[in-house]
């Protein structure tokens, strides 16, 4: 179970990092090209991050998470409070929401043409909104290693 919970603290932290980049510094960055610029640019970060080892990272943790779950169910002890609301931080709060509020996004900006006459308006909207989303996952990840580790350490 130690091991378990080290490794999802380590990816749920792993992953605090990465959104907290986007949140501090590089959507801040792209908000200061032209729309076209800031457009293409996200796009194309939107199908580079698509590999092994971002998935690996993303999704890893959430099944390392839900498996530390599972053996503290299992256990006999009763399941303890800091697993389940650790794992169900970063299993609703970071998994849950690139799904129900990152990707969309994404997914609706893959289909903008960069050039086109309402770039302005889909950059602004895009930025504020994902930006938002963008702040929470990075919380919930963050919180939820937070309270893993303290899990980890509470054995």
């Amino acid at each position: 179970m130690s091991v378990l919970l080290a490794v999802a603290a380590l990816g749920a932290a792993l992953v605090a990092g990465i959104f907290f980049t986007f949140s501090t510094f590089v959507m801040r960055a792209l908000a200061r090209l032209p729309s076209h610029e800031g457009i293409a640019a996200m796009q194309s970060i939107n199908v580079v991050v698509l590999n092994p080892w971002f998935f690996a990272a993303f999704f890893g943790t959430g099944i390392v998470s839900l498996a530390a779950v599972a053996v503290a169910a299992l256990g006999g002890d009763g399941l303890p409070v800091a697993i389940t609301l650790g794992s169900a931080l970063y299993l609703l709060g970071c998994i849950g929401v690139t799904i129900a509020g990152n990707v969309p996004l994404n997914e609706r900006l893959a289909g903008h043409v960069p050039t086109g006459d309402d770039a302005e308006q889909v950059w602004r909207h895009y930025l504020s909104r994902w930006t938002l989303w963008n702040h929470v996952r990075t919380a919930a990840s963050l919180a939820a290693a937070a309270v893993l580790i303290a899990a980890r350490g509470a054995l």
